[in-house]
């Protein structure tokens, strides 16, 4: 019997219209945004996404973000709640903690950050005081918003100072960023980028770390599950702090983790709850630790060794066209070129010109140059591309073949509308096998 014998007509007839309302699904109650859901999802199967920070979780993933545990507040941490009822949530966030511990070989785990940059604030928080000095890979380097700049609140509480790629190679200066740490003098040294195509020196940022007596804080966002699955060098051995999200090549849900050292376990739970942020979100957890598990199975590195596969081809097939590619290559998931070279040759585009030019043909990548406060952008003139969300919907090299002589031509006609349209068709004639997984 759905209802208790001792309730009312009325009684039941309100509750039932009430449970109607709750249990309709997005169609039949907001027509207009769930037209909107299904135009996106149209607009992603008919496109090419080359974004390098975004990814296609698993069905599983995004079942346990759509779950009741949304709704639940659970304040702390497992064992030490401010609400009741998060027993069986405690148990979701340790297997998160347990796998990420398991993964990524870390003494101590924290799956609630929501972003990724929000995992960095509470670093800092963590291991510095207001005012103490952090060494970190400039933005027209590659390096990310919260590495202390300026219009980002971890440049307004803390003194920034940058170390630089090399101009002649594109790589990072190791030279360079030993000076800078033996000027400056940091308290923090962040070995980490946000469009950066190849290798950390883990070992020897822990040097220069140790000399000037800093901590070190490795940031590896973009290429998390690449380390997890054994496919690009580990920090875990070097790092005072590890920060990341979730998605990108972790391929789990929007969200951050920070792993740690043991003597920073405390100082780092803090610095995340009550520090820096409130309530975690359990359904997001929920699915990192599925994302997790996924990125245990052997299968996983099967996926990121395509992934590394796919963007070494795409490289050498962009050269191979004529394309300046930062560093000659890649290592990780990500290719970056420069607006200059045969393919650019007829054009004056700026890059952000040259990235809509792209999406309107069904190719999404993104521009390297960053917008200042007063709307200028600065930087390397380029284009960041990342091959891990087409890999998941089963692209190889041949496609990445097929992808860099679709850019060669978007740039030999860059004014031509309908030789544009006859390429948007080529685009979707190729995504067509390669569906978002649902």
């Amino acid at each position: 019997m759905l209802f208790p014998p001792n309730l009312s007509f009325f009684h039941v007839y309100f509750v039932s219209k009430f449970m109607g309302v709750l249990l309709r699904d997005a169609a039949s109650v907001d027509r207009e945004i769930e037209r909107a859901i299904e135009a996106d999802l149209e607009l992603h199967n008919r496109s090419i996404n080359l974004i390098a920070s975004e990814n296609y979780p698993s069905v599983s993933v995004r079942r346990a973000m759509s779950t009741h545990l949304t709704t639940k507040y659970a304040h702390g941490y497992p064992g030490h709640r401010d609400f009741q009822g998060c027993e069986n949530l405690d148990e979701i966030e340790a297997l998160a903690n347990e796998r990420a511990k398991k993964l990524f070989q870390v003494e101590h785990s924290n799956v609630q950050p929501h972003t990724g940059s929000s995992a960095n604030l509470a670093a800092y928080f963590a291991l510095l005081n207001p005012g103490d000095t952090i060494l970190t890979l400039s933005m027209t380097s590659g390096g990310h918003i919260s590495y202390g700049t300026p219009w980002n609140i971890s440049g307004r509480v803390f003194k920034t100072v940058n170390y630089e790629v090399s101009s002649r190679t594109g790589l990072i200066d190791m030279d360079n960023v030993r000076d800078n740490a033996r000027k400056c003098r940091p308290k923090l040294i962040v070995a980490g980028a946000s469009a950066y195509p190849r290798l950390f020196d883990y070992k020897a940022f822990r040097e220069i770390a140790d000399e000037v007596g800093a901590f070190l804080v490795a940031d590896i966002a973009h290429i998390s599950g690449m380390v997890a699955a054994g496919v690009t060098p580990s920090p875990a051995a070097y790092a005072d702090v590890i920060t990341t999200s979730t998605h990108k090549t972790l391929r789990g849900p929007r969200g951050g983790a920070i792993f740690s050292k043991a003597a920073h376990a405390k100082a780092i739970d803090r610095a995340v709850f009550p520090g820096s942020q409130g309530g975690p979100l359990m359904h997001v957890i929920a699915a990192k630790a599925i994302a997790l598990h996924e990125a245990l199975q052997p299968e996983f590195r099967s996926y990121q060794e395509q992934v590394q596969k796919n963007a070494r081809a795409l490289a050498e097939a962009l050269k191979k066209r004529g394309f300046a590619v930062a560093t000659g290559g890649t290592d990780n998931h990500s290719v970056n070129i420069y607006l200059e070279g045969a393919p650019f040759a007829r054009t004056s585009l700026t890059d952000a010109e040259a990235e809509t030019l792209c999406a309107s043909t069904g190719i999404w990548l993104n521009k390297l140059s960053f917008l200042k406060e007063y709307g200028e952008y600065f930087g390397p003139k380029g284009l960041r591309m990342g091959v891990a969300a087409m890999t998941t919907r089963g692209m190889r090299e041949n496609e990445m073949d097929q992808i860099s002589e679709l850019l060669k031509k978007i740039f030999q006609k860059p004014e031509d509308e309908h030789h544009l349209a006859t390429l948007h068709g080529h685009v979707e004639e190729i995504v067509r096998s390669f569906p978002i997984p649902q």
